[in-house]
């Protein structure tokens, strides 16, 4: 890792170097906080945990050859070099910032309420047909999973794409402070995470915090459908690129380009077709074909788009690389087994992106099963909040919903105003009673906050068969 000698990483956490000095000029090859995962030359960085002290594991990091630790403990006798520092979640964000700093890759910072996973995956996916690609692996998206995202860049990469996720004021400036993005993607602001941030105006001002280590060069992409994102103006000098689906408000809205999609079609869940038109290139139109079900992964391919041509991409180069988009576990992801089709969305959920799922699921064949639990962090109007994705799922014309959870009792008795909704006191209790009701051509939407363990509920579907 270029420039990330002892010396350097000492220096840019204020910690102080415990080893032979000659070991100062040593670059480390990797930085982790997980014992398991150090390597010949790597920097360990020991972590207390709720449950476990990594500090406990410095002997064994050392066997396997690590350079170094960043230790909150002074260590007898060590048997190898240490930098003492007053806090190691705080040294891994400044180490973080100092490799950034050492640079030069182009990298992408994804914000917004639903959606920054897909979009992720679908920019990385669309940027891979040019460059050398490295993204956030699963959820390390927020203070410990950007550094050591971020410190994850070697020289073969040449851009990174990196999700920055939040629930209070104050953090994504810590995470842009880190990243500092030169291309700022948002993708919506919902209603997620309001016990902190109250509103979605508070959502706004603190993802807005995403540029306030925005390069002068830099691109900012916003969703131009999102009332919100729509008010953001002019942001150091940089106006925003807006892209739109199917809205004809497009060719009045300010913002220096922007991507439109339209001639929409809707193959349920076996995906979407759309044709993309540039900005300053109209007489091109670019069709596109999206793999993934539901409207939301047309955004996706619209924020890709304008990503991909901000760093130089071909619009068939771009198009090639959102046809090459895939789902993934936990979200959307489509699963074909023992004669029925399980839409596995159960890696979190908000009033957004329930009734998206909700409206995947109308459009597919077969009887139409939603499997729903509580969303987490909706503060006080949590019961109204599900009230209403209740009632949005009694107009889909579903054959039944299963719920579990306390705040589901809400969602499963609105939802009966239009179809079959039974609420269970547990999960292993609507678990059973699911298996008995399914049967060979089903379609099953699982969908719920991870907290409520749903994936669960996947893997049993996996395993029964009809």
């Amino acid at each position: 890792m270029r420039e990330m000698t002892l010396e350097n990483i000492a220096r840019a956490c204020g910690g102080t170097y415990y080893g032979r000095e000659p070991a100062l000029t040593r670059e480390v090859t990797g930085v982790v906080i997980d014992s398991r995962q150090v390597e010949e030359g790597f920097l360990y960085v020991a972590m207390r945990g709720e449950r476990v002290d990594g500090h406990r594991f410095i002997p064994d990091v050392f066997e396997k050859g690590a350079a170094a630790v960043l230790s909150e403990e002074v260590l007898e006798d060590p048997a190898g070099p240490y930098i003492l520092v007053g806090s190691c979640p705080q040294a891994l964000k400044d180490i973080a910032e100092f490799y950034r700093s050492t640079l030069t890759i182009p990298i992408v910072g994804i914000a917004g309420s639903v959606g920054k996973t897909s979009t992720k995956e679908m920019i990385a996916t669309v940027l891979e047909q040019k460059f050398c690609v490295l993204k956030t692996e699963g959820n390390f998206n927020n203070e410990i999973g950007l550094p050591l995202t971020l410190l994850r860049i070697r020289p073969e990469h040449e851009a990174a794409v990196v999700e920055m996720g939040i629930s209070d004021f104050g953090e994504m400036h810590r995470l842009a402070k880190m990243a500092r993005p030169d291309i700022c993607v948002m993708t919506n602001i919902g209603q997620c995470h309001l016990e902190n941030l109250i509103d979605r105006d508070g959502i706004l001002r603190a993802k807005s915090e995403i540029f306030d280590f925005l390069k002068p060069d830099g691109v900012i992409v916003l969703n131009g459908n999102d009332d919100k994102l729509n008010t953001i103006g002019t942001v150091k000098g940089i106006c925003p690129t807006r892209y739109f689906v199917e809205d004809g408000t497009a060719d009045s809205a300010d913002g220096a380009y922007f991507v439109v999609a339209d001639s929409i079609e809707n193959h349920g869940v076996r995906g979407m077709k759309a044709v993309l038109h540039f900005r300053g290139d109209e007489a091109e139109d670019c069709p596109i074909t999206e793999p993934i079900p539901d409207l939301h992964n047309i955004y996706n391919a619209c924020a890709a788009a304008c990503v991909g041509d901000a760093l130089g991409m071909s619009h068939s180069q771009i198009c090639a690389g959102i046809s090459c988009a895939k789902t993934i576990a936990g979200r959307t992801n489509l699963i074909e087994t023992g004669g029925i089709v399980i839409i596995d969305d159960c890696y979190n959920a908000n009033p957004v992106s329930m009734r998206a799922s909700l409206d995947v699921l109308a459009q597919s064949e077969g009887r139409k099963i939603a499997v729903l639990g509580d969303m987490g962090e909706l503060g006080k109007d949590e019961l109204s909040l599900h009230r209403e994705v209740g009632a949005y799922a009694a107009g889909k014309g579903l054959d039944r919903v299963f719920c579990a959870g306390e705040c589901s009792r809400e969602l499963a008795q609105a939802a009966s105003a239009g179809c079959e909704a039974v609420h269970y006191e547990s999960r292993e209790a609507l678990l059973d009673a699911l298996l008995s009701y399914i049967k060979k051509g089903d379609t099953v939407l699982v969908k719920a906050s991870h907290f409520m363990q749903f994936s669960e509920i996947v893997d049993a579907l996996e395993k029964a068969g009809v």
